[in-house]
């Protein structure tokens, strides 16, 4: 059983999240005349709540009963799957044991052939050696090679295509590009990347996204913006209207393919990748690479180069262990003594329903705990607030249901705490690498029923 320890870890000044629509601090001058661009023809959750202190420090104990904590039940009776999950799985403690041999790449950012403006934005973000995928990826993408990548959460994927691909964007004036994601907060996280990277070279981009406003969406995609992030399902609907045409892109990126085909996006993918020109430069990236994924893969690349550098299921820096709770009340207790020890200061703490995970937060909230929350009943505004809130430290307890558990890069997440068990073992390890990243420690506790 789990037992708390005292931990440290580093501080990084968290990316202030920017207006919904992409280069939202950079906009471009609406064209005078009727020109528009080649696409054309934008916050959600929770307000955080402050509370009390959070002074003091519990142990976790035993207890037994069920999983049900008083809140987990979803509406209509939907059994949860992942009661089927072997516990053990839940449970790795040698990570301190063994040591992997890390990677050495064979290049720094300075040796990649790209423009010097571009290159002195990759230094701005203090960008100097590349992770694995970044390194072996970079290279064939501005070689304008399709690339399949497969890379373990955290790994650094979207820096592996936003460079080549604004730096190909900076030598040809025509050049667009599509990233489809599965949903809006790595969306929004792809985003804030893009305008770090693209900061004063004059490329622009719009968020399509659901829960924002359309109206504000088709407007942007009238200016001259050449790089559209979005979901399938709000991608989709934008061309149904009109207001997106893809006929001139030639550049798509699908990241986290896996957990789109796992919601069901197929049919809107394909739809939407029928509407862009055959020759095309395709990136496919993803965590995991079933024969389901493979083979989307290779009907839409040509002759593609695939990288992977995954490893294990979960990161080594992760510390993973299950707490055995009752029911009734004694899991929210438990959770509470948790919460309430120092080392916990950045959780993510994980629901199965959007119902239960909004009055889980609630419940944290009145016991004075600066909680926010984000689930499929937010809007975007709320949503993008509680994340701001979350990465700015103005809140230290981010509750969430799995929409938050794909893509994600929190800075210094210190604690994964699985409040109910999740649908699949793949889910799993979505979840919980939200913490461990950037070489740092993390710890993974799930909830199980049980003596």
């Amino acid at each position: 059983m789990y037992q708390g320890k005292e931990r440290s870890g580093g501080t990084r000044k968290a990316v202030a999240l920017g207006g919904i629509g992409g280069g939202g601090r950079y906009e471009p001058r609406r064209r005078s005349s009727g020109g528009g661009s080649g696409f054309g023809g934008g916050a959600q959750s929770g307000t955080f709540r402050s509370g009390g202190s959070r002074g003091g420090y519990g142990t976790p104990r035993d207890g037994g009963g069920s999983r049900s904590g008083g809140f987990s039940r979803g509406r209509g009776g939907k059994k949860n799957s992942g009661e089927n999950i072997d516990v053990s799985r839940f449970v790795n403690k040698s990570v301190i044991v063994e040591e992997e041999k890390p990677y050495i790449p064979t290049h720094k950012f300075s040796d990649f052939a790209i423009d010097e403006k571009l290159m002195a934005n990759i230094e701005r973000k203090n960008y100097v050696i590349p992770t694995a995928i970044q390194d072996r990826a970079i290279p064939d993408v501005l070689k304008g090679r399709d690339v399949i990548g497969v890379a373990n959460t955290g790994e650094g994927k979207t820096a592996a295509f936003l460079i080549p691909l604004i730096n190909k964007m900076l030598k040809n004036p025509e050049a667009r590009v599509l990233v489809m994601v599965p949903t809006r907060e790595l969306a929004l996280q792809i985003d804030e990347e893009f305008m770090g990277f693209s900061r004063g070279l004059g490329i622009y981009s719009v968020l399509l996204v659901g829960g924002a406003s359309i109206s504000m969406q088709a407007e942007r995609l009238r200016r001259n913006v050449r790089m559209v992030i979005g979901t399938p399902g709000r991608i989709k609907d934008m061309m149904e209207r009109g207001a997106l045409k893809l006929n001139t892109t030639h550049n798509l990126v699908l990241d986290e393919a896996d957990r789109m085909l796992d919601m069901g996006f197929i049919h809107d993918i394909k739809t939407i990748i029928a509407e862009i020109p055959p020759e095309r430069h395709t990136l496919y990236f993803s965590a995991t690479f079933s024969r389901e994924i493979e083979h989307l893969a290779h009907t839409l690349l040509r002759d593609p180069l695939k990288i992977s550098v995954k490893k294990h299921d979960t990161s080594k820096n992760i510390e993973q262990d299950v707490i055995r709770v009752a029911g009734g009340d004694q899991k929210f207790t438990k959770l509470c003594e948790l919460l309430k020890q120092d080392e916990f200061s950045k959780v993510i703490v994980f629901g199965r329903t959007k119902h239960g995970v909004e009055k889980l937060g609630m419940m944290l909230s009145r016991e004075g705990f600066k909680t926010v929350s984000i689930h499929g009943n937010k809007s975007q505004p709320q949503r993008q607030a509680a994340l701001k809130a979350f990465k700015d430290g103005k809140a230290n307890v981010f509750v969430a249901t799995d929409v938050a558990a794909r893509g994600l890069d929190i800075p210094n997440v210190t604690h994964v705490i699985n409040y109910e068990v999740p649908q699949t073992y793949d889910d799993y390890v979505h979840r919980i690498g939200r913490t461990g990243r950037a070489g740092k420690k993390g710890v993974a506790l799930t909830f199980v029923g049980g003596n």
